[in-house]
């Protein structure tokens, strides 16, 4: 009697098995996007890299990209500004969208320093800082981890988050932005929010 229930049992798991193992492997490769409905972004006063205040309001009227980041980052931000300016590239001067490139180390990143270092990325990229305590509600609200680490003097790094947010044009977080495609392709995905 225990010997005919074996088999059964045994045919169920491995069904349940298959199963998980093809709903893995068809959604592993979907990317994923965050409800519009997530509590991502709000309220922030900042001042932009000419000396200017800034605000959530600010974004309105334009699908903006908001990537967190700083001056001194060796690799991941200068990257992700340049792939940024790929997208908008491709778009065209005409498209009315935008970029904040807010730091996460506003002790180090000055508007002027701000100013200089984006001069080196499409225009329409806006390089954002201010007070720590205005930076630190900034990244509570966007939910954005970043943590400095040991250094000597000037001599530190800043470990952070590096998802880039998609703002609609009400100011609303819309969903993570995929950079990890073709400039095209990224271009494409953004057109529906212009």
């Amino acid at each position: 009697m225990q010997r005919r229930l074996i088999v059964p049992i045994v045919c169920l798991v491995l069904g349940v098995l298959m199963l998980g193992a093809t709903a893995f492997f068809t959604l592993r490769d979907r990317s994923v996007s965050v409800p519009v409905t997530a509590t991502i972004g709000g309220p922030f006063a900042l001042i932009d890299h000419n000396g200017k205040a800034i605000t959530h309001r600010d974004l309105e009227g334009r699908p903006t990209l908001i990537f967190f980041g700083f001056t001194h980052c060796p690799d991941v931000c200068p990257t992700t500004l340049m792939e940024i300016s790929k997208v908008f590239e491709v778009l065209g001067p005409q498209a009315k969208v935008a970029a904040l490139f807010m730091s996460v180390d506003p002790e180090r990143d000055t508007p002027a320093l701000l100013k200089d270092y984006v001069s080196n990325f499409d225009s329409r990229i806006i390089g954002v800082t201010g007070p720590r305590e205005s930076v630190d509600a900034t990244l509570k609200t966007f939910r954005v981890f970043a943590r400095r680490t040991k250094g000597e003097g000037d001599s530190y790094s800043v470990d952070h988050s590096s998802l880039v947010y998609l703002m609609d044009k009400q100011g609303r977080f819309a969903t993570a932005f995929n950079l990890q495609q073709s400039p095209e392709q990224a271009a494409r995905a953004l057109r529906p929010y212009l």
